[in-house]
């Protein structure tokens, strides 16, 4: 089934080309490995003192000799999500379980974080499952989020989104771009809001 469009309000919405916008899609083509580049991103961001949460994944294809795993990002633990079932021709196979349990270990951290990463926009999340409920409970907080989607999966992810998500090439400098972009919007809204309680008090 389907992932089911989740709900924003009017004034939270935005195009898929807004660099504002909180929500964002790092889509990469099947030559490209967003790992890396993740935690690179999510590394740079901790070492400014802003809080990051979610998961990365420790490398992009099967193989023999390298077993997939992923890193939550508030503590370093990594754990194993995919049973390697021999070789790549045979594939991975996602530990669903193991993946519902770290979700709900990043839920219990989404309170006063800064960013939210999810590693993949997958199948089960294409399917409406996995770690979707994550992205809607973090924009219910005002945290931005940021995603893998590959290519091949964008058009679901756009239904998903409802079209109010920023499509982010798979490069470095594009990520600062946007969290650059999205940190200025947030300070402006706070700024705002900020002045807004003061007037209330003259």
């Amino acid at each position: 089934m389907p992932a089911e469009p989740f709900s924003r309000s009017p004034q939270s919405g935005c195009g898929v080309f807004d660099a504002q916008c909180d929500l964002g899609a790092l889509v990469y083509q099947q030559h490209e490995t967003p790992d890396a580049l993740l935690r690179g991103f999510a590394d740079d961001l901790i070492a400014q003192g802003h809080r990051v949460v979610g998961l990365v994944q420790l490398g992009h294809h099967c193989t023999d000799d390298v077993e997939l795993s992923v890193m939550m990002l508030h503590n370093g633990e990594q754990l194993q999500l995919f049973q390697d079932l021999g070789t790549c021709a045979r594939g991975c196979r996602l530990d669903v379980d193991r993946l519902m349990r770290a979700g709900g270990q990043i839920a219990d951290q989404l309170d006063g974080a800064d960013l939210l990463i999810i590693n993949r926009f997958g199948k089960h999340e294409q399917e409406g499952k996995g770690l979707l409920f994550l992205v809607e409970q973090a924009l219910s907080l005002d945290i931005p989020v940021l995603i893998a989607v590959p290519d091949l999966r964008f058009h679901h992810w756009i239904k998903f989104s409802g079209g109010m998500s920023v499509k982010l090439p798979c490069r470095s400098a594009s990520l600062h771009a946007w969290w650059k972009a999205v940190s200025k919007h947030a300070d402006i809204s706070a700024s705002d809001q900020h002045q807004t309680i003061c007037e209330a008090f003259k």
